[in-house]
């Protein structure tokens, strides 16, 4: 909790006071001077996670919604830590950040599901032989060091009667996966939409260890779209047409993936061609899945979750799941 309250006060005292939130979303059509700006933080560099927002702003979603949005890289403090003290009116965050956040007194709330289910896993160099939950003993794995990756570990090495005491654990700093197993360690976590993509096109041939193969209490929701409790409240006509422009976006890049990835590599020059399209081929269709919609969450999935953090000490106490994410601003 002294985390989040540090970071917030910061951020407030550096930057002064932010956006009054006063001013609603004109209707749709509105002239561009009448264009409300809001911007959305990243949890991250631009990357097809992000391809809906990209989408939504270049084909003009967004100022149909009587939008001009400014879509900002996190810097030091982060997304939640931006999107939670009203400097950033929307950010992308993760349900398990989330989660930490609202027991901590943090109000933030998810407001559509970037991803249905949770495509990260476990990746090593196949001449590792790693394959299983068991096969992670005796090696080294890197990571950031966040309490929550010894616990998914150790999570996934109890279901093979592992020992999590076996693994050495290192934090990779700003080493990348492909240089980090080539120096000093056997294993990272990833998403493979992204890093295990660019291992298909590097040739390099790598094992993943999924943890929603382990465990469905690990199928959470990575990434999401959030805002705060203070913004829902004062200006909901604008995160409603905030999110209706970003399912747009994303449901583009669904039925378009190629366009989409052309519209990403023209806003972000600086990223690898061919990672963004192969990425967004292979992501596109993981979307929404099998939901009802691009976006829905189900409480089932933020309760299950939470109840697997606090039962591994994660949390201090159980989560209201319910005022943790919603579906209301999603277009019917």
């Amino acid at each position: 909790m002294k985390k989040w309250i540090a970071a917030i006060c910061a951020i407030l005292l550096l930057s002064g006071c932010g956006n009054s939130g006063k001013e609603t979303a004109p209707k749709s059509g509105a002239d561009k001077e009448k264009l409300k700006k809001v911007s959305v933080v990243l949890d991250w560099t631009p990357n097809t996670n992000h391809t809906g927002l990209y989408v939504a702003k270049k084909k003009g979603y967004f100022k149909e919604e009587g939008l001009d949005v400014e879509i900002i890289m996190p810097g030091e403090a982060g997304a939640d830590q931006l999107t939670a003290s009203g400097k950033a009116d929307f950010g992308i965050s993760y349900q398990e950040s989330i989660t930490e956040a609202r027991v901590q007194g943090v109000p933030l709330v998810s407001i559509a599901a970037v991803i249905q289910h949770n495509t990260s896993g476990f990746a090593s160099p196949v001449g590792k032989n790693i394959k299983s939950p068991k096969d992670f003993e005796g090696k080294t794995y890197g990571g950031w060091g966040a309490p929550v990756e010894k616990s998914v570990i150790d999570s996934l090495m109890k279901t093979e009667k592992a020992d999590v005491g076996k693994v050495s654990f290192v934090n990779m700093g700003d080493a990348d996966f492909f240089t980090a197993v080539k120096r000093d360690i056997d294993f990272a976590w990833i998403y493979y939409g992204w890093t295990g993509v660019e291992a298909e096109l590097r040739g390099e041939k790598i094992n993943m260890v999924y943890l929603t193969d382990y465990s469905e209490k690990l199928d959470y929701y990575t990434p999401v779209v959030a805002t705060s409790e203070k913004m829902i409240e004062k200006d909901p006509d604008t995160v409603k047409a905030f999110v209706k422009a970003v399912s747009k976006g994303y449901t583009s890049a669904i039925e378009n993936p190629g366009e989409a990835a052309d519209i990403l590599l023209e806003s972000v020059p600086d990223l690898d061609a061919e990672l963004v399209k192969k990425s967004q081929e292979w992501l596109s269709p993981r979307y929404q899945d099998d939901a009802g919609k691009w976006g829905e969450q189900k409480l089932e999935v933020w309760e299950n979750y939470a109840e697997w953090m606090h039962a591994n000490g994660l949390l201090d106490k159980k989560l209201d799941a319910g005022k943790a994410f919603t579906n209301e601003f999603l277009p019917e």
